[in-house]
């Protein structure tokens, strides 16, 4: 059952685009220089990194935020456990070292692995576990003192069970929760090193085998044992998938974690699903309501031309009908006055035949939309002979020079049989595009062909007409499924859609996660492709840990699939619920980052505002983490880079 329905009422067909809104830059961001600056340098081993791996680390976030506090940490490229304090006032930060962590001894001559970022994470305002990304879980308390005091160290060492190769593993630390007050459950990722490993891949191929992710609850009793030895963790539960989460949560309401990812992540003893290959007869297309697709078409099948084209000046109105080349010229009956319009054809078929498919349209006194000229109004007709069609034009003068004309004929009550609504062709030159389309109309009849290239509009909106790339749209986003795993790695079969966890079987194209720190502020959302639009599902809360998880579609970001296209150095995107998303560029010190903020707007407005700020780049290096905070009631959005902490305040 599909639990990501979207709202047709939320969604807004007519929407037109962003315009550019402004900020002062000086008012609403502040710079503080790093002392304890970062880094991305962590290649450590000799193998080289899967995809995955890769990605994992783009998207990495190296900012932990607690979001009990005005307290934020992060490691530095010493491996010191940096703690930052925010001013309440100001919004000045305050940075102080907590903890240097032991660096391993490695040695070239061994084939060590690859580590990971160092990563942290908040349990609540005092307690604070860092990952130093080789193997180590470090579990500090944090108080007002100006260091962290360390209360244990810890290793995860892996059972047979899970046919490791390798009994421990760099992992890296994604979120720590106390569901009870009486323990801390840890999710940790780790690559998965298989004991039955395939053979290297050969030098010339550079191909690499699969890889897997190992996704561990872990939980550590509280209050916590000090020991200056490393202790063991302990494995609440366990799940394998394709890939790294690109988000991760804890629902409190249910008691279970959400991971968002490429893959379902399921129990070593479940098989994945697998991929399902389609037979020819099944990649057949699909007909629509009414379409036949089995031998010559019916004429119902293939959409009609429009009766006429039209375009407009500010002093006339010229109008192009198609008739039959054949046509003689004395059987064409015109007559104009001030308020009607008569066109007839003598001898022209009443009814389509496989020679004429369409109806030559006759007006008898037709009311005009406004008044005309009728001593300076006229008609030719270019016959054509070499074609099928001739146009028959009409130029008719405006009574009233300057009005536009919405449409040529004046609408009749109930609606005549030839009311047909004509849109106004905007290029002159489209009139004789009416003939084309006439014949090639009559040829698919004929013989069967395709008949989707008749230049009646793909119905794509304005925004992305002469703009849309249908390869590059495609690929916004990332496809994801989502799992749920009760918080001591149980599972019922209302979490998820099925006994495993796993939720539905589309997958999602998420563009857009909550921010890192808003959860307890914000109700958990995602952003997900809907065509062009980016679509905001809420998770409604719940009432224990039987009730089944329920997105609710609560507002739309018209086009924001179409625009995140155009961003090819996107590092992070994070949305304020309905509110804004921000695109993060990853920046460079040779290019400068951005943050592109797009507002959300209802389902009424034809125009959203757009703000483009500067983040990154230049002396302050490349952006490698993102936060938010609440403070004083209003949203505070931090960016770690390289060599400095932006603190963006007063932009929504």
């Amino acid at each position: 059952m599909p639990t990501f329905t979207p709202d047709r009422s939320l969604l807004n067909p007519k929407f037109e685009g962003y315009k550019f809104s402004p900020l002062e830059y000086d008012e609403v961001s502040t710079h503080h220089p790093l002392q304890y600056k970062l880094s991305q340098t962590n290649v450590s081993g000799r193998a080289p990194l899967s995809f995955q791996e890769v990605q994992s680390r783009v998207l990495h976030n190296h900012l932990a935020i607690c979001s009990q506090s005005r307290r934020v940490a992060y490691v530095d490229a010493e491996l010191r456990v940096i703690g930052v304090d925010l001013d309440e006032a100001t919004l000045n930060p305050t940075f102080r070292v907590l903890y240097e962590l032991p660096r391993p001894i490695q040695s070239s001559a061994v084939d060590s692995l690859q580590r990971e970022y160092p990563s942290a994470a908040f349990a609540d305002s005092t307690s604070l576990l860092v990952a130093d990304g080789y193997g180590t879980l470090y579990a500090l308390r944090v108080g007002d003192a100006e260091t962290a005091e360390l209360l244990a160290s810890y290793e995860l060492s892996i059972p047979p069970v899970f046919g490791s190769a390798q009994p421990s593993v760099p992992f890296r630390l994604h979120q720590a929760v106390s569901p009870d007050g009486q323990r801390i459950v840890a999710v940790l990722s780790s690559k998965h090193y298989p004991a039955n490993a395939p053979e290297p891949p050969q030098p010339k191929t550079h191909k690499l085998p699969p890889v897997k992710f190992d996704i561990w609850g872990v939980q550590i009793v509280l209050p916590i044992t000090t020991s200056a030895a490393a202790q063991q963790l302990e494995i609440v539960w366990h799940r394998r998938g394709d890939d790294v989460p690109i988000y991760t949560m804890y629902d409190a309401s249910r008691q279970a974690f959400l991971f968002v990812g490429s893959s379902s992540y399921l129990p070593i003893n479940v098989a994945p699903a697998p991929s399902y290959e389609p037979s020819p007869d099944e990649i057949a297309p699909i007909p629509r309501k009414g379409e036949n697709l089995d031998g010559a078409p019916n004429a119902s099948d293939v959409p009609k031309p429009p009766p006429y084209s039209w375009t407009q000046t500010s002093d006339s109105v010229t109008l192009a009908i198609p008739l039959p080349s054949n046509t003689p010229t004395d059987h064409i009956k015109v007559a104009f006055s001030p308020r009607t319009l008569t066109v007839l054809v003598e001898g022209a078929p009443t009814t389509p035949t496989a020679e004429v498919p369409v109806v030559v349209p006759r007006y008898t006194l037709k009311a005009l939309w406004d008044g005309i000229q009728p001593s300076t109004s006229l008609w030719t007709f270019d016959r054509a002979a070499e074609r099928a069609y001739g146009v028959l034009t009409l130029h008719l003068d405006k009574a009233h020079e300057g009005t536009r004309w919405p449409q040529v004929f004046a609408s009749t009550q109930g609606g005549a049989a030839d009311d047909e609504e004509v849109p106004e062709t905007l290029d002159p030159s489209e009139l004789y595009n009416i003939r084309e389309a006439l014949e090639k109309y009559t040829a698919a009849l004929r013989d069967g062909s395709d008949a989707s290239g008749l230049g009646l509009g793909s119905g794509v909106p304005s925004l992305g007409q002469g703009e849309r790339d249908d390869d590059v749209d495609l690929s916004v986003g990332k496809s994801a499924c989502v799992t749920w795993v009760g918080v001591s790695g149980e599972q019922p079969a209302s979490l998820g859609g099925d006994a495993h966890g796993h939720g539905d079987d589309a997958p999602l194209q998420v563009l857009s996660t909550p921010f890192p720190g808003s959860a307890g502020t914000f109700k958990p959302s995602l952003v997900t492709k809907n065509g062009l639009d980016g679509v905001v599902f809420t998770l409604q809360e719940g009432s224990g840990p039987e009730d089944a998880p329920r997105w609710e579609h609560t507002a739309t970001y018209s086009a924001l699939a179409f625009v995140l296209a155009s961003k090819r150095d996107t590092r992070f995107v994070h949305h304020i619920t309905w509110k804004a998303v921000f695109a993060f560029e990853s920046g460079t010190q040779d290019l400068g980052g951005n943050v592109y903020i797009y507002r959300g707007a209802s389902a009424k407005e034809n125009w959203a505002k757009q703000t483009v700020l500067k983040v990154g780049g230049g002396t302050a290096g490349a952006l490698l983490g993102v936060g938010l905070m609440k403070i004083q009631g209003k949203v505070v959005v931090l960016c770690l880079c390289e060599g400095e902490l932006i603190v963006l305040h007063g932009v929504l």
